[in-house]
């Protein structure tokens, strides 16, 4: 039995070992699909509380962007040709949607995002590794 523990806590280290080096290798195919996935949801943004729209809405309050690369990018959507920007987009609480670029978040959320991940993942491989050698001890 401690042969098929040690074997298994093995398998498990070498799993985590393989999805680091895999999240590494291929981080630019993870940020060219991050990206991909939110011009996407902007197109179907649509803010009536679907998932997509939930999670668009969430990332532009919380980062204080607008659209992928800067604002323009809402200007090729439905959804602004019918109702403008979304309040996500507001610098001011309370703004309701319009066409006014000034009253909006210029930056877009894609290089907001991206910087986050890069500056914490430090932190994400030192948990990682931390986690790997506590399970071999």
């Amino acid at each position: 039995m401690l042969k098929l523990y040690a074997m298994f806590l093995t398998l498990i280290f070498l799993v985590e070992l393989v999805a680091a080096i895999v999240g590494f290798v291929f981080r630019h195919e993870i940020k060219n699909s991050f990206k991909n996935n939110y011009e996407k949801a902007l197109k179907q943004y649509n803010a009536t509380g679907d998932y997509r729209s939930d999670a668009v809405d969430k990332i532009q309050n919380t980062l204080h962007c607008c659209g992928v690369t800067d604002y323009r990018d809402w200007k090729d959507t439905n959804y602004y040709s019918e109702k403008g920007f979304p309040k996500s987009c507001c610098k001011l609480e309370g703004c309701s949607p319009q066409r006014d670029a000034d009253k909006v978040n210029n930056e877009g959320c894609f290089i907001k995002v991206m910087t986050i991940i890069e500056s914490e993942m430090g932190v994400v491989a030192g948990i990682s590794f931390g986690v790997a050698c506590f399970q071999g001890v």
